[in-house]
């Protein structure tokens, strides 16, 4: 009897099975896991600045947060690699990671998941509150089993997935405060909104790589004049929710200022793509803008008080 053909996304006999330390830290994605642990411990920091936390967090609570972050995320973000395996093989910038390349079995890549997803759990109930606890398993299981499968299907995902890509920042609000408020729910809304103009650009200038992974994203399906009307709204709204910390008493007058002269350089820059020569150098830029964009905005809010 013929021997079955491995999957081409399994390990074949071949190859080793041993796992390196290297393709461990890229299942994690610490870059994501840095920046979420950033805006988390930023998000606790404004709660205490803010007067929300009378006497400002224990030591216990900021490490049980940051800890909890970590984890939650890393776990998030093995599991999306392992659903995701197939998909990263047809792409350029993602076929070398440890599962399309065959390198990490992808049950060791199901298992780091599922223990670090778990583990976070009881991490930030004890250590920070429920609340937070059971905001970070939403954030978890839309990133896992909704925006993930979604990206195949519908370019509505991105607004699926910008739910847990915001969340971080009031997941250190509520360890905090154990509670959700207005100024809360504002650092939410800053990120959620910087997501979309920033992931539509990176959706223009890698639509190709999108469409032959057979992903749905906004340029390939509305087309790129209209991605780039898109961009230009959601930017105007993001101006105009990054301005409302002020009035909630989370940021002064610098801030103010400096909120406007970055959401109008962010915004012109916006418009800009609507002539006829943009391509995919403006895209490419504006993607880079709206990091600036971000660093400088939350770096004008952690320092005015």
């Amino acid at each position: 009897m013929q021997k079955p053909l491995a999957h081409p996304l399994e390990p074949s006999a071949t190859r080793t099975t041993a796992v390196s330390l290297r393709d461990v830290v890229t299942l994690a994605k610490p870059r994501i896991t840095l920046n979420v642990v950033i805006t988390g411990a930023g998000g606790l920091f404004l709660a205490a600045r803010a007067g929300r936390l009378e006497g400002g967090p224990s030591t216990s609570t900021v490490v049980a947060t940051l800890v909890g972050l970590s984890m939650i995320v890393i776990g998030a973000n093995a599991l999306n690699m392992y659903i995701e395996r197939d998909i990263d093989r047809r792409m350029a910038r993602t076929k070398n990671r440890p599962l399309p390349s065959g390198r990490m079995a992808p049950r060791f890549a199901l298992w780091f998941g599922v223990a670090f997803s778990a583990l976070a759990v009881p991490v930030l109930a004890i250590g920070a509150n429920p609340l937070t606890a059971l905001l970070a398993v939403i954030a978890n299981i839309l990133y896992v089993l909704a925006y993930t499968p979604l990206k195949q299907h519908s370019h509505y995902a991105l607004h699926v997935g910008a739910i847990p890509g915001a969340i971080p920042p009031l997941l250190g609000w509520t360890a905090g405060t154990a509670s959700i408020d207005a100024a809360g729910a504002v650092l939410f809304a800053i990120l959620f909104l910087w997501q979309i103009p920033h992931f539509v650009a990176i959706a223009l200038f890698r639509k190709a790589d999108y469409a032959r992974a057979g992903l749905v994203v906004t340029p390939n399906v509305t087309g790129e004049l209209a991605s780039r009307h898109t961009i230009i709204r959601w930017i105007f709204a993001l101006v105009a929710a990054s301005l409302l910390v002020v009035p909630l008493g989370l940021a002064g007058h610098g801030y103010l200022i400096l909120a406007t002269i970055l959401g109008a350089v962010f915004f012109t820059w916006g418009c800009y793509g609507l002539r006829a020569g943009a391509g995919n150098k403006w895209a490419k830029s504006l993607f880079g803008i709206s990091i600036v964009y971000l660093v400088l905005l939350f770096t004008a809010l952690a320092v005015d008080p």
